[in-house]
């Protein structure tokens, strides 16, 4: 339980902080098609018998890395490439899957996810992620300026295009690192709820990642112990609080409004 309460406040920082950028740049998909790339990866590290995360990792990066790249040498759009990549991944899993003939319920647990399945190693690979976030935070600004006018960033010399492929790998690592807290199926949403909720709260962009971070925190802790106490699956509860949280914040929005 203490190593789930660490993970979910380490996962609910990490989802949340990269959240903002999916939800103000109109990626919501992302998360979703970069979770189902996950589950081609660890599908493949099932049939090598190695350990799926690690397998996960670098195949999510090169999913990420590609559907920018299709994006950038196409007239396509990001949810056009990415509804391939999502395809291809899924495919290439149930094959994976198949191969492996013998039954394994490691599938099913990365599929809905299980918090109080992580282990030291998760938390300390996923402790080494948000070093990593903290050590680029100064790409932050950069970032958020691209968000809002991206041809604007583009005439001030900001290398946009260089900035995207190294956002889209750590939201891919992100991804990986999330699948053992909320499960592949619901990735997508701890990605944007939180950001989303912060987005109707938040008159500027600094104010809606910190309270971002904040909700995405919170809600991972309150959620798992809120699960454990009426005994159903955590990262399902999660996530209906943060929907909570979220049908809240419009109804406070749009009560100040009138």
């Amino acid at each position: 339980m203490q190593r789930a309460l660490i993970a979910g406040a380490l996962v609910g920082f990490l989802a949340s902080y990269y959240g903002v950028f999916v939800v103000q740049r109109g990626l919501s998909f992302l998360g979703s098609g970069l979770a189902h790339a996950a589950f081609g990866g660890i599908a493949l590290g099932l049939l090598l018998n190695a350990e799926p995360l690690w397998i996960a990792l670098p195949f999510t990066i090169m999913i990420a890395v590609g559907i920018f790249w299709v994006r950038d040498r196409t007239e396509l759009g990001s949810d056009t490439a990415i509804g391939i990549f999502f395809a291809v991944s899924m495919a290439l899993g149930i094959i994976f899957l198949f191969l492996k003939r013998e039954y394994t319920s490691d599938a099913f647990t990365y599929l809905f996810g299980s918090i109080l399945a992580v282990n030291s190693v998760d938390i300390k690979i996923t402790g080494l992620v948000v070093l990593i976030t903290i050590f680029v935070t100064p790409f932050w600004q950069r970032w958020a300026y691209a968000s809002f006018d991206r041809e604007l960033a583009e005439s001030d010399h900001l290398s946009v295009k260089r900035d995207d492929y190294l956002l889209s790998i750590l939201i891919a690592v992100t991804t990986v690192v999330t699948i053992k807290v909320v499960g592949i199926v619901l990735i997508a949403a701890f990605l944007v709820i939180p950001a989303a909720t912060s987005r109707v709260l938040s008159s500027t962009f600094r104010k809606m990642t910190v309270l971002s971070i904040i909700i995405g925190v919170l809600s991972a802790v309150v959620g798992l112990l809120l699960s454990y106490c009426i005994d159903v699956p955590s990262g399902a509860t999660i996530i209906l609080l943060q929907a909570v949280l979220f049908f809240l914040s419009m109804f406070l929005k749009s009560f100040k409004s009138t």
